[in-house]
């Protein structure tokens, strides 16, 4: 009997059905952690049968997994796109790091979830995403780039690992913390003046920074 292959329909159809699950899961996940969600609630969520997320993905571990690759495909594909942008502008050191230090944030602020699932991985000790190779592929090229926009030399990678460190930092822990401190501070998380108040500064703050460290470097610079 010959194989009967899946149509164009069909084939949508999974595709999207594969989608709406990840973006269940995702939210789910991020507000819950993952041992509080079910595979029933995620398919529940995406408007699908109970049963749907195993059919697709096989056990709640596989779905996780699924569900953390695809952020990092987004947050790597986000640092290609600021690399091209950065290289394409030959604009001076500083202002290169401020563009990337901008878009970083947007990003955060555009993957809320995202942060969150990072933040329950980090509560469980790193449980399953420190053993996923789009982890560490995603902050190695990050870091790549960021060598490669500034022009540093191989060997201040660690230098460059440090000002990553303090630029995630910076970016994440206003938006992360946007129900437990800044409500405490005044502040209103969730207004559009706050955010790009927010940006400004930290933009502003990384941009002062490198510049000074520019001018110490030239400073020291044998005449």
């Amino acid at each position: 009997m010959a194989t009967r292959l899946p149509t164009p329909d069909r084939a949508r159809d999974a595709a999207r059905s594969r989608e709406a699950i990840l973006d269940a899961a995702e939210r789910l996940f991020a507000a819950r952690g993952f041992e509080a969600t079910s595979l029933q609630e995620v398919g529940e969520a995406a408007g699908l049968s109970r049963g749907s997320p195993g059919y697709f993905f096989g056990t709640k571990q596989e779905l996780y997994e699924a569900v953390l690759a695809r952020c990092y495909a987004r947050a790597t594909q986000a640092v290609r796109s600021g690399l091209a942008r950065a290289l394409k502008s030959g604009e001076p050191a500083d202002v290169v790091l401020a563009g990337a230090v901008g878009e970083y944030f947007d990003f955060l602020t555009a993957n809320e979830p995202f942060m969150r699932l990072l933040e329950w991985e980090a509560l469980g000790g790193g449980r399953v995403v420190a053993g996923l190779p789009p982890h560490a592929e995603a902050l190695q090229e990050a870091l790549t780039a960021l060598v490669t926009e500034l022009g540093l030399s191989r060997h201040r990678r660690a230098e460059a690992a440090h000002l990553l460190l303090s630029v995630m930092a910076l970016c994440w822990f206003p938006v992360i913390h946007a129900t437990t401190l800044l409500p405490g501070m005044g502040l209103d998380p969730a207004s559009p003046s706050f955010r790009a108040e927010r940006r400004r500064h930290v933009v502003e703050l990384v941009r002062q920074g490198m510049s000074s460290i520019i001018r110490t470097r030239a400073a020291r610079r044998p005449a």
